[in-house]
């Protein structure tokens, strides 16, 4: 339960705050553990506070809130002040009330003795394994500042990758979901009063005829029953997807595709790069930094890999015969620059140059993807008005040679 409270500490100061807690007891008995008096404590209700409304379905942060925080932390302790004190000014500038809440939450924790790499752990939707294993490494190192700078480039890269291919695919599905609208329109408004002059004419309607006049009549008549049905089939495609049988099928279908596939594998390789590099600049060993780079990738035939290549460096096999058995996942330039890696001590750096190579080449690949895309588009709305107009105007045809 959620309890809001106030206490009094040793030098008379009040504090406020809202905290979690099994009941008002145990919640006392923490705030006199402390050292301090509690003066309040009282069930706290989400809608308190007029519209900051903490709603758990709305409860996450932002991929550029974690990096003006990560910036804004590292430049604060680089300039001397405390962590505590950087957590308290970022706390007070933040408006996301969750963000708030958990950042209230990492100043207690410290200041009960815990590290800041500890309070995050218990926010693994907020602060990915990449994050919280680059901090711990920081703090070992006694270089947070540097570490947290880092992981703002690291976040600021993926930031710049997502929002690429995310623009790349505004433009193509705006079109889509118009042909579609206008499709729909059509079919109930313009293909019925179609069909009725065909009836009362009474002319023998042609396959392609009868299942546009097949699709009308299901929209028209029965389109709550076409939407469920619609949805039922997304809902059944999304739960098979679920299966790793099915998943393995259609993440190598997405790979074999011929101009998504190319873009999704160097994602996949600039993303693996960096994660890497990041966590090996930092510290930590290459078995644990492969783990958590398992965990930022999606497709299933990388992360395969990834795990596979965990079980083979601890037998000692080097990380490049990895990359080298598998060219039709990663380049072939990526194992042999691994490989130079290896060989001059100089891995990381490597890595990073691997992580830039392939993002320059996905920026440029997106600019080109709506100029790729647009013939294709072109083509899939000609065969469909084609096909439509062919369709309606077959039977009109027909007519008229049993006039003439």
């Amino acid at each position: 339960m959620k309890f809001k409270y106030k206490e009094q500490n040793k030098e008379g100061k009040l504090i406020e705050g809202v905290a979690e807690s099994l009941d008002k007891f145990s919640l006392a008995r923490e705030i006199r553990e402390k050292g301090n008096i509690p003066l309040l404590i009282k069930e706290f209700s989400e809608n308190e506070g007029g519209l900051s409304v903490n709603i758990k379905m709305f409860n996450r942060v932002s991929l550029s809130e974690k990096i003006m925080f990560t910036n804004n932390l590292s430049g604060m302790l680089s300039a001397g002040l405390s962590l505590t004190r950087a957590l308290s000014v970022l706390e007070k500038q933040t408006t996301n009330t969750y963000f708030k809440s958990i950042l209230k939450s990492l100043i207690d924790d410290i200041d009960k003795g815990d590290t800041l790499s500890a309070g995050m752990k218990k926010y693994p939707k907020v602060f990915s394994g990449v994050f919280i294993s680059m901090i711990h490494s920081g703090e070992e190192s006694g270089g947070l500042p540097n570490t947290l700078k880092e992981i703002g480039i690291t976040l600021k890269k993926t930031y710049d990758l997502n929002k690429k291919i995310k623009g790349a695919m505004i433009y193509p599905s705006v079109i889509i979901v118009a042909i579609f609208g206008i499709g729909i329109l059509m079919m109930i408004y313009v293909v019925p009063t179609l069909t009725k002059t065909f009836v009362d004419i009474g002319v023998p309607l042609p396959a392609s005829t009868q299942f546009i006049i097949f699709i009308s009549d299901t929209l028209s008549q029965h389109f709550l029953l076409f939407a469920l049905f619609i949805g039922a089939l997304v809902g059944i495609g999304i739960g098979i997807s679920k299966f790793s049988l099915t998943r393995r099928y259609f993440d190598l279908f997405i790979l074999k595709l011929p101009i998504l596939g190319t873009l999704i594998r160097e994602m996949n390789t600039a993303r693996t790069a960096r994660t890497l590099s990041s966590l090996l600049s930092s510290g930590v060993d290459l078995s644990r930094a492969l783990s958590i780079t398992e965990e930022v990738l999606q497709n299933v035939h990388y992360i395969e890999l990834i795990h596979n290549s965990i079980n083979s460096i601890e037998k000692g096999v080097l990380l490049s015969v990895a990359f080298k058995e598998h060219t039709n996942l990663y380049p072939v330039m990526v194992g042999e620059m691994i490989e130079v890696g290896e060989e001059t001590g100089k891995l990381s750096q490597m890595l990073i140059d691997i992580a830039s190579f392939y993002e320059t080449e996905v920026d440029n690949k997106t600019k080109n993807l709506s100029t790729i895309i647009e013939p294709v588009l072109m083509i899939f709305i000609g065969v469909a008005v084609g096909f439509f107009a062919i369709a309606m105007i077959k039977p009109m045809y027909s007519v008229m040679d049993n006039i003439k």
